[in-house]
């Protein structure tokens, strides 16, 4: 039986990536149990193949004073946990790595930026979002989403056609680029163009050290795990929907009359579509 997260997980998950593979091992350890037992460091160590000393520093790395902490607050989480259906070890672990994304997702969120985001939008007459690969079919959500809106958006996911709208954007636009790794050559170039015309600029991208940040208006973090843009567990889009979905919210709230009247209006055309 699979358990929904306590206290002691949430702090594991969120140093995992940190900690050292023995370290590691413990921490594996106690996201994957969902039992009350004898969490005696000797008979742990002895089951896990530790040391009594790696335990502490594990405990310590978590947030807690020492061992013994943490496993007064773990089963107090075993205890007060909800139950949940039966799922796989290996669903368990995609549902893990959602949670942990989603967490470091919020742990990024910059409210205030959000709203200067939104002002942003609003002052510009059409947005350009550009992506390739799968930031593509991000640039395409975000185009679904906000032309309902009113907005006049494009997504634009060719190379060719990233370096062309670059060169012919201008002031009264708005461009945002997607690339996960910031290495995306297309997309960094396209956002170096587009702020030579004057255009503003914004960047949504995991990796806090790309050049290209000094051409932009605002760089948009979001969180990313090791091999995500490769999408071998989940969806290398996800962080950049979460974030877009912030975005949309905060960008919905102003003036939200006139945009829920937009959202009404373009949802009633969808399905007169659908009736001829």
């Amino acid at each position: 039986m699979n358990y929904a997260d306590g206290e002691v997980k949430q702090k594991i998950r969120r140093v995992y990536d940190n900690l050292t593979p023995v370290e590691k091992s413990v921490a594996d350890f106690f996201l994957i149990n969902t039992k009350q037992m004898d969490f005696n460091s000797k008979k742990l160590s002895k089951l896990l193949y530790v040391s009594e000393a790696t335990l502490s520093r594990f405990s310590k790395k978590c947030g807690y004073k020492g061992y013994r902490e943490l496993i007064y607050v773990y089963r107090k989480d075993l205890a007060g946990c909800v139950k949940e259906k039966d799922i796989s070890t290996l669903s368990a672990r995609v549902r893990d790595a959602y949670l942990k994304l989603l967490e470091e997702s919020y742990d990024l969120l910059d409210e205030v930026q959000m709203k200067r985001l939104a002002n942003l939008i609003n002052q510009c007459r059409r947005v350009c979002v550009y992506g390739m690969g799968s930031s593509g079919f991000a640039a395409n959500e975000f185009k679904l989403r906000f032309m309902r809106t009113g907005l006049y958006v494009e997504a634009i996911t060719d190379s060719q056609i990233i370096q062309m709208n670059s060169a012919l954007v201008n002031e009264e636009n708005l461009v945002i680029g997607i690339s996960l790794s910031g290495k995306t050559k297309e997309i960094l170039s396209g956002i170096r163009l587009a702020k030579e015309n004057n255009a503003k600029v914004v960047l949504i991208t995991a990796n806090e050290n790309v050049k290209e940040k000094e051409y932009c208006d605002e760089v948009v973090y979001v969180a990313m795990m090791k091999d995500l843009d490769g999408g071998t567990m989940i969806s290398p889009q996800f962080p950049v929907l979460v974030m877009i979905d912030i975005f949309y919210t905060y960008y919905f709230e102003n003036n939200s009359y006139f945009k829920a009247k937009k959202h009404r209006e373009t949802l009633s055309a969808l399905h007169e579509i659908q009736k001829s």
